[in-house]
């Protein structure tokens, strides 16, 4: 098991910057890939950036360039930096950490969310 505390989010006029935290209940070396995902009202949840096997990370498209993803390992914690936001950046956030099982097992974890809003 794994529970996964987000903060950081807010209002922010476009242009600006916030910054998300996800503390993980567990040390993050454990854990097999740890990130952030969002979704707007109406939208399909999307990657927006994550840590894969080792130190490989990924970025969704629309914010390659904008947000870094980051970690603190001794504090268990993922950050994402967000800055140049968009009103489309508007969503809710959500802290996901998976753990492989035995042979193809694969576990999910979410955060509760935090909501991000850009105003234009």
């Amino acid at each position: 098991q794994v529970q996964l505390v987000e903060s950081g989010g807010g209002l922010v006029q476009a242009g600006g910057s916030l910054r998300l935290s996800c503390a993980a209940s567990r040390s993050i070396f454990s854990i097999n890939a740890m990130g952030w995902y969002r979704q707007a009202p109406g939208k399909q949840r999307e990657l927006v950036a994550a840590f894969r096997s080792g130190s490989t990370t990924n970025y969704g498209d629309s914010v390659k360039g904008r947000f870094t993803i980051s970690r603190d390992n001794a504090k268990n914690t993922v950050y994402l930096q967000m800055n140049s936001l968009k009103p489309e950046d508007t969503a809710v956030y959500y802290c996901n950490a998976e753990v492989h099982g035995i042979g193809m097992e694969r576990y999910q974890y979410w955060g509760q969310g935090t909501q991000v809003t850009v105003s234009s």
